[in-house]
């Protein structure tokens, strides 16, 4: 008799062990907002990050994306520890592995779709190439806009600058996209086309993803679920079932 094969498990793609947080550090008014957060991301996997306002979401994030200094524990992506790199390392290692989208697309207002998505090839290598342009078209194609590549975002709904915010987070193919409220501006209907437009690239492209949400209907389609309270991480797998 056969053994039934083991569903393998995802090579890990970041690691946070005992991350701790503290602002005005030495004053009277010091305040730790992270109280050693330890979790771990795979590569190709679908994760949100919940929790009430002030649970410490957004400082995370910005740990993970490299944006701000921990102020105690470690943080490895590749196994590589990035805790005690300095800026400059910081940043080469931020436009290699990492994407962003934001609730707030960011989009340049006078440049076009296209030129917007080619935004990360120019801060990286300092030009763009043939390939990397034609890259852009592509991806813009591939999240729906081919038709609206030469627009700048004033002529584009909410639901399409972000879809142009996506398009730019992946068309160097970053291991991680980290997004920040991606639907927190827009109505029902296009947020949910904007999650699900994550969701094909992700299945597409083998893209990890966190997404920091408010919206429990948008975490529960995620693959896991992290859960901060008070700085904590309470509770990491699948959705958790709504209060009765």
């Amino acid at each position: 008799m056969s053994t039934p094969a083991l569903a393998a498990t995802p090579a890990v793609l970041l690691e946070l062990d005992g991350v701790r947080k503290s602002y005005n550090l030495g004053l009277p008014n010091e305040a730790e907002v992270l109280h050693g957060v330890s979790c771990r991301i795979g590569r190709g996997e679908f994760a949100a990050l919940i929790g009430p306002s002030g649970s410490g979401k957004s400082t995370l994030l910005n740990i993970v994306g490299l944006l701000e200094h921990m102020t105690a524990g470690s943080y490895r992506i590749d196994g590589e520890e990035v805790g005690g790199l300095d800026d400059a390392a910081l940043t080469l290692r931020r436009r290699s592995t990492l994407g962003f989208v934001f609730q707030f697309h960011h989009l340049l207002p006078a440049f076009s779709a296209l030129e917007n998505v080619t935004l990360p090839a120019l801060m990286r290598e300092g030009h763009i190439t043939a390939a990397q342009r034609e890259r852009a078209r592509a991806m813009l194609s591939a999240v729906g806009l081919g038709d609206a590549m030469d627009k700048r975002p004033g002529e584009l709904s909410g639901g399409m600058q972000q879809r142009v915010a996506i398009a730019r987070a992946l068309v160097l193919e970053p291991p991680l996209v980290l997004a920040d409220e991606p639907t927190g501006n827009l109505d029902t209907a296009s947020a949910d086309e904007v999650f699900a437009l994550m969701r094909k690239m992700h299945a597409e492209l083998k893209t990890s993803f966190l997404v920091v949400t408010h919206d429990t209907r948008l975490a529960a389609r995620c693959d896991r679920v992290l859960e901060l309270v008070d700085g904590r991480l309470v509770h990491d797998g699948a959705a958790p079932a709504p209060a009765k």
